[in-house]
């Protein structure tokens, strides 16, 4: 969960870089490599001294060891590592490009930024008695940056993304200290809440370029009735926790990829790429592992 919030400072942050128009001459290429480097690195002190500071702090040290964390939360949390990493890998391509790298040296270097960065944390829980280096969040990791580099090398584009929605729940009420009290916490740490997608261009996948520029499908998927990690608590303070069944659930829906669509706004690309990490509401069908087939007129 911490990490996820790590991923969307770090987002914000590098989104403005990733945008910023490039020039054609070498000198001002070597004054962007420099402001990237300097940038980069007062970046990643930074965050891992706020890391430090928030988390690893206030709890016991040990020695180095991992742990098997791969049956908590339904895998939601190993997909929220994916797509942590496959963003900062994004943004990290976007930044090398900026500072005059070719395509396939920027996207590779920026696959191991995504990776290594994740893999610090990881060892920084290796040494945590409270925590422990994960192997399935290590194999998330590298899936997220695979995943954007697999994609550059095969297409030279990104034509299936990953994405987030966030829908509220009732789970945070018996749980606020895990799953959080207020709207933000609840967006970072109620697994309940979140979907994550693979969203697709149509346009691009399809022999016929027929259909908008702009129409993605998108596959989801979500897991309900989590009031623990491995398994759910039967209370809380003192207070009784309602038997609620763990759920997977499996969603298909259309999306729109803003990125496609073509403007000369340096605002206007700026919000679009902000938009490319939610996934939109819309109506979608839905199989849970409870109830079978659903429909939503709009699943946010």
């Amino acid at each position: 969960m911490r990490k996820q919030y790590l991923f969307i400072v770090l987002l914000l942050a590098v989104i403005p870089l990733g945008l910023t128009a490039q020039g054609d001459s070498t000198s001002i290429y070597k004054k962007r490599r420099n402001l990237l480097l300097v940038g980069g690195l007062t970046g990643y002190a930074g965050s891992m001294t706020f890391l430090y500071h928030s988390w690893y702090k206030n709890y016991e040290q040990s020695s180095f060891h991992f742990i098997d964390d791969s049956g908590e939360w339904m895998l939601q949390d190993k997909a929220g590592h994916i797509i942590t990493t496959y963003y900062l890998t994004h943004y990290a391509s976007q930044s090398y490009r900026w500072a005059g790298y070719r395509d396939a040296k920027a996207v590779w270097m920026a696959g191991a930024t995504g990776f290594l960065y994740q893999t610090v944390i990881e060892v920084l829980d290796g040494f945590s008695a409270k925590w422990g280096a994960s192997y399935a969040d290590l194999i998330a990791n590298t899936t997220g940056s695979l995943l954007y580099i697999g994609q550059n090398q095969l297409w030279e584009e990104q034509r299936i993304i990953p994405k987030y929605s966030y829908h509220d729940t009732q789970y945070p009420e018996y749980r606020p200290d895990l799953l959080g009290s207020n709207l933000p916490e609840n967006m970072l740490k109620d697994y309940n809440a979140q979907t994550f997608w693979l969203s697709a261009n149509l346009n691009a996948i399809m022999p016929r370029k027929t259909l908008p520029l702009w129409l993605n499908l998108a596959a989801g998927y979500n897991a309900h009735g989590m009031t623990g990690g491995e398994k759910n608590a039967s209370s809380y303070n003192g207070n009784p926790i309602p038997e609620f069944e763990r759920t997977a659930r499996f969603l298909l829906a259309p999306d729109i990829d803003f990125k496609q669509i073509n403007t000369d706004s340096r605002v206007l690309n700026f919000i679009f790429e902000a938009l490319r990490f939610f996934k939109m509401p819309a109506p979608a069908l839905e199989y849970n592992t409870r109830k079978g087939l659903r429909f939503h007129l709009v699943y946010f």
